[in-house]
């Protein structure tokens, strides 16, 4: 995962340093549109969503956490994009719904990062 650490009409994506796990998930919601005419259920695709799950080390002077700690506490959408194999495939706007730091005793710091994207995810054309 990467985030925006320039402005959003100029765009600066960093990959989240120190990144260990990172899940994308998508989701519709059924609509039950089943009738006592019939026993079988029938179905329609309801309202789509999309989240993402973060976990990195703890790295307090990377930019890419600067920007995921400013846009937490100041109630901001992220822009986010989906990177493989060094492509960016697609950017979102993201709500950061929780971000958690910890510091156990004798291991390493890590954070934790849940986000809703808001709306879609936006294709990037070669």
């Amino acid at each position: 995962m990467l985030v925006n650490t320039g402005t959003p009409s100029l765009p600066v994506y960093e990959v989240v340093g120190s990144q260990r796990d990172v899940t994308f998930e998508e989701a519709t919601e059924e609509i039950d549109v089943s009738s006592k005419d019939s026993r079988a259920k029938r179905v329609l695709p309801g309202r789509y969503s999309s989240s993402l799950s973060l976990d990195a080390l703890y790295v307090p002077t990377n930019a890419d956490y600067q920007a995921l700690k400013d846009a937490m506490r100041n109630g901001d959408l992220i822009l986010v994009a989906r990177q493989e194999d060094n492509v960016t495939l697609e950017t979102a706007d993201a709500l950061i719904t929780a971000l958690s730091e910890a510091f156990p005793d004798q291991g390493e710091a890590t954070i934790s990062v849940s986000l809703t994207v808001d709306g879609f995810w936006t294709e990037l054309t070669s």
